[in-house]
């Protein structure tokens, strides 16, 4: 049987702690033209000690089938991919402030 989850004061298979670090967190998406004319994705507001940035850039890397890195708190995407991020980040429990 598993402990208590310091934070929440839950059992550890009950904890709800991701979740609401999920649902406090005010992440905006934007586009930012670099060198060449190329297009990045940027998507900040992210609070690393709550949730593993480089596995959710890697999560969403995949289900945008582009190139992309997680550095200083912001994941960019290769590519103009706004919707598409919206729509993965909802469906993970994140909230999107749309602009």
């Amino acid at each position: 049987m598993g402990g208590i989850c310091s934070v929440c004061g839950l059992p550890e298979e009950l904890c709800m702690c991701e979740q609401i670090a999920k649902e406090q967190q005010k992440i905006r998406i934007l586009t930012d033209t670099r060198r060449y004319g190329k297009v990045v994705t940027v998507v900040e507001g992210i609070d690393s000690t709550d949730i593993d940035l480089n596995d959710l850039a890697r999560k969403l890397k995949t289900r945008c089938a582009a190139g992309g890195t997680a550095k200083e708190g912001r994941i960019e995407l290769q590519g103009d991919h706004k919707r598409k991020v919206k729509e993965v980040l909802e469906e993970l429990g994140f909230s999107v402030v749309s602009r």
